[in-house]
């Protein structure tokens, strides 16, 4: 049975480096940008929202899930690769050491989640996600650094940051069919999902 599986990254948030990173919220841009997808109905089918507990994936979720009539599941497990070791960064500063997270994937930079253990985890979470949801369209809301793991993984390469969304601050997406198929397209601003899509160009 043909179903459709989507990956959305949260939009833009209002960084505030005296809040955990968890707890960051959207910012105005964000917020118009997920309201403007909730009102397109382009995610119309969609019967599953599984969202990571950050609140910006929340925040992204949950108006999604309410213009399509169902809940949100929440999965602990779908955050973000743990940074916690150092919290906020300043931003040039951070490139840096993402620059080195997709580089060394089965090492610790300073005190980080490995890109390895991060992969093993999103990958694990989809798997569980799937099987207990074995039918049916389904958007999982999370994150740009595991959202390209998860895409590496799919793709049948290895984990690189060539295949990250880039700047712009995320809402982007990808689709794919099943854990045993390629992504449709690399990563996509969310304002290129148009009602009806089944297959996006390459």
């Amino acid at each position: 049975m043909h179903r459709t599986i989507r990956y959305l990254s949260h939009p833009q948030v209002e960084i505030d480096p005296q809040r955990e990173i968890e707890k960051w919220s959207l910012n105005d841009l964000g917020k118009s940008r997920v309201r403007s997808l909730a009102k397109s109905g382009a995610l119309i089918g969609t019967q599953v929202v599984v969202s990571s507990a950050e609140t910006k994936a929340i925040e992204t979720a949950k108006p999604i899930a309410e213009a399509l009539g169902c809940e949100v599941e929440v999965r602990i497990a779908m955050h973000e690769n743990d940074r916690s070791a150092t919290g906020f960064l300043p931003p040039h500063e951070f490139e840096t050491v993402a620059d080195q997270f997709f580089a060394h994937p089965n090492d610790s930079v300073r005190g980080w989640e490995t890109a390895a253990a991060a992969q093993s985890r999103i990958v694990a979470e989809v798997r569980e996600c799937l099987l207990l949801n074995p039918k049916g369209d389904v958007l999982f809301v999370g994150h740009g650094g595991v959202g390209t793991l998860l895409f590496c993984h799919l793709s049948g390469v290895a984990i690189s940051r060539e295949y990250d969304q880039g700047a712009g601050g995320g809402g982007c997406f990808f689709e794919f069919g099943s854990l045993q198929s390629q992504p449709k397209s690399r990563w996509r601003p969310l304002e290129e999902l148009r009602a009806g899509d089944s297959e996006l160009p390459t």
